[in-house]
């Protein structure tokens, strides 16, 4: 499986949009792909795929409830389907207080257990994940977390071990990308027994301005993979994708929507390469291994 999580520190770099997109490209490549929404903020990812009838339903079942290990059904029944080749776990308002549930849920198992036992907050996804079979049934794994650093945060990456980051190349995502090696060595320090594997950073909102180049200048000093892949900027096409809640690809290919200009066709092809690049990196890591 290949499995990743997409997160940058920073807001508004067109995290969920990559997600949705990405999704979307590996389902054209034949891929069985699930997203999962860990996301508590409303309108992001179960918006868009239209999956939000029961966001605020406090009694339906929900990925925290399996999370804290009181379910109210089956893994499987948290699963919708979004289209052809995609799956989703849509988010819920219980996201919310992930934090406190589970440090309610940690107490009381340790509190049923001797002075050394540790019930791990952050491996929690990863059990439910492993538990529900999602490894042998899904050819991607993509989960989609808030920017801050914490609980939703630690269970993406422990669930996935790899990140893929997108980098607003502005003044904005200059500030994004200092220390962002640093950023990630804390999160594998506190997730202890992983190592997260930087699949890339993918440089977005490309114009080719000199504040752009300063911000690729930053990231090459921080040691970190680039993706050879860029997203230049799209606002129109990717805004009406979102606003009719399809992705670039529906928006591109029906008769519902207006044609696509030829600069935007080849963002479609952008995104079909950087599922390919994540794809083949995983390809190689089994050669190898």
């Amino acid at each position: 499986m290949i499995p990743y999580t997409v997160w940058s520190e920073a807001g508004g770099v067109g995290k969920t949009t990559f997600s949705v997109n990405l999704a979307a490209a590996h389902a054209r490549r034949g891929q069985q792909v699930l997203v999962i929404d860990m996301d508590p903020q409303e309108g992001g990812l179960t918006h868009h795929f239209g999956a939000d009838d029961y966001r605020s339903d406090a009694n339906v079942d929900n990925i925290v409830r399996h999370m804290v290990e009181r379910p109210k059904g089956e893994f499987a029944d948290l699963v919708m389907n979004v289209g052809e080749n995609l799956d989703l776990v849509p988010g819920h308002n219980m996201l919310g207080s992930l934090e406190q549930n589970l440090t309610r849920a940690a107490e009381m198992e340790q509190s049923m257990h001797d002075a050394n036992y540790r019930w791990p907050k952050e491996k929690q996804l990863r059990r439910v994940l492993a538990d529900g079979g999602v490894p042998d049934e899904y050819d991607v794994l993509i989960i989609d977390p808030p920017a801050t650093v914490g609980q939703h945060i630690y269970n993406s990456i422990y669930a996935t071990s790899n990140l893929l980051i997108p980098a607003e190349l502005s003044a904005k995502g200059e500030q994004s990308v200092e220390g962002l090696r640093d950023v990630v060595n804390n999160i594998e320090e506190t997730l202890g027994d992983i190592e997260v594997g930087i699949l890339g950073v993918v440089p977005n909102k490309v114009s080719g301005t000199n504040v752009q180049q300063s911000v690729m200048d930053e990231l090459n000093e921080q040691e970190l993979p680039v993706a050879p892949v860029s997203i230049r900027e799209r606002g129109s096409m990717l805004g009406e994708a979102w606003q009719n809640q399809v992705s670039i690809f529906e928006l591109g290919e029906s008769e519902d929507y207006r044609d696509l200009r030829e600069y935007e066709e080849t963002t479609l092809e952008k995104f079909d390469e950087l599922a390919a690049y994540i794809s083949e990196q995983f390809v190689t890591q089994e050669t190898v291994a």
